[in-house]
């Protein structure tokens, strides 16, 4: 009530005001010639940026398919171009539309927002931060490359050729499906389609690739291992001669196989973000000498050596630890998992489900140097992202063959200026481990995309070579 008598008495005061200024000036004959032009030019000028704003040519914004941008992409700087396939609807954007049977741990329609990097974090304190989920990578790529500087249109002129298949996502909404061949399905069509192309006759495939947001074994199934609901994508004759990138690939069988990073929370749009995130992590107090987020494992040998780790951090008063488990927690919490991680000089990466972790990329994100306990974590999984000599970034401890080491012991053993080297070399890691805001085609660095694009060119054009 305050508010609405005021604004009355506030509007009664500017009535009046306007009432003796309208006697001043009864017609436009009565302003001076000079002021005549300056009303002429602005009212001219707002007409004009009025004109552009209604006709001007628009991109128009979809919850699913939209691939936005504002800008022009940049000049690509590489020596390749990228062509994206124009799939039928059924391989990538009709899946999302069932987002909530994508995936049969989680409801994925939160995060299939926003180019697959989810609900915006208003917390974090910039619009660069998303709840990212982690095996989502697939929709960030094929946004990226829809804006990528380096795309082109004309066929004729690439010399990579990009199929969008949501594969993913479909083998996730499948694993409980005991048909193999309803469960092989979409996978078996995406493959004859691909075959049928024009393109991919020039090379047979060897200049084509795929992008997925999950293991290489989910998309594996043999008859050697018990079946936990893979489909047989990667083992079919002419995906072999394909590239695939994943967040985790095949050690031993992956010869077409190439690892790319986990997507994390930030997605950067310009280089001032990320200096301004790596120049924080740089001078964060980090009271404890390492961490460690997870939640226990049962029932797999592999597992063993997660209980040892987590035994060890609880036993440490050095160890801070974030435990995870079934339902909501901390862990599902960015800004919590983050804060425990910024606050460690060490951050415990033990394998759990798989050789592989997104918590590997959080820490470096944190600018928590990384400790390993297999080789097959990150070493032989991110040869284009990583220095080709791991002691410059991470710490090996082998506790699956010697379970009498203690990690708060081998830790205390680099001294500090190392420590303090080695967190310099992770921070740097941070641009090309990121996945860049989607719509933004001028961040000014180099980011994990452009690197895969980059690596995927040298080995194509290796292999073309080789077989021509």
């Amino acid at each position: 009530m305050w508010r609405k008598n005021n604004f009355k008495i506030f509007t009664k005061e500017k009535d009046e005001e306007y009432g003796s200024r309208k006697k001043e000036f009864t017609s436009l004959k009565d302003i001076q010639p000079h002021l005549k032009i300056l009303v002429l030019f602005t009212t001219s000028l707002m007409i004009w940026f009025l004109f552009l704003l209604v006709f001007s040519a628009k991109r128009i914004s979809n919850p699913i398919r939209g691939f936005l941008s504002t800008h022009s992409p940049v000049e690509c700087k590489d020596n390749y171009s990228v062509y994206i396939y124009n799939l039928p609807s059924k391989f990538n954007f009709d899946l999302l539309e069932d987002c909530s049977s994508l995936n049969i741990y989680t409801d994925m329609c939160p995060h299939v927002t926003n180019n697959g990097m989810g609900k915006p974090l208003p917390e974090m304190g910039s619009s660069s931060w998303y709840t990212t989920h982690q095996l989502i990578g697939e929709l960030i790529v094929h946004a990226r490359i829809e804006n990528h500087p380096c795309r082109t249109e004309d066929a004729e002129k690439a010399s990579l050729f990009y199929v969008p298949f949501y594969g993913g996502l479909h083998a996730s909404s499948k694993f409980r499906e005991p048909n193999y061949t309803i469960r092989d399905a979409l996978a078996v069509e995406l493959v004859e389609y691909v075959e049928e192309q024009k393109w991919w006759k020039r090379n047979n495939g060897r200049d084509h690739f795929m992008a997925f947001g999950r293991t290489a074994w989910d998309f594996m199934r043999t008859d050697d291992v018990p079946d936990f609901g893979a489909n047989k994508l990667l083992n079919m004759s002419p995906v072999q001669n394909m590239s695939v990138l994943l967040v985790e690939r095949h050690p031993w069988e992956g010869h077409n196989q190439h690892g790319i990073p986990y997507p994390s929370y930030f997605h950067p749009s310009a280089l001032s973000e990320m200096i301004e995130w790596q120049d924080r992590v740089s001078y964060m107090d980090r009271p404890h000498l390492f961490s460690f987020v997870g939640a226990p494992r049962t029932g797999k040998k592999k597992v063993v050596t997660r209980d040892r780790v987590i035994k060890q951090c609880e036993e440490s008063s050095k160890c801070l630890i974030l435990k995870c488990g079934k339902g909501p927690s901390k862990c599902h919490k960015p800004r919590q998992v983050l804060n425990v991680m910024m606050k460690s000089n060490f951050c415990l990466q033990v394998l759990g489900d798989s050789y592989t972790r997104r918590s590997t990329f959080d820490s470096i994100l944190a600018g928590c140097i990384p400790v390993f306990f297999s080789n097959h974590t990150a070493y032989s999984q991110y040869q284009w992202f990583l220095p080709s000599d791991p002691t410059t970034y991470s710490v090996y401890i082998d506790l699956e063959r010697n379970h009498s080491i203690g990690i708060e012991e081998e830790l205390l053993k680099i001294p500090m200026e190392e420590v303090e080297r080695m967190r310099r070399t992770v921070i740097q890691l941070i641009p090309t481990l990121t996945y860049a805001h989607p719509n933004s085609t001028s961040y000014g660095f180099r980011d994990a995309v452009d690197v895969a694009l980059k690596g995927l060119s040298l080995h194509v054009t290796s292999l073309l070579k080789a077989t021509s």
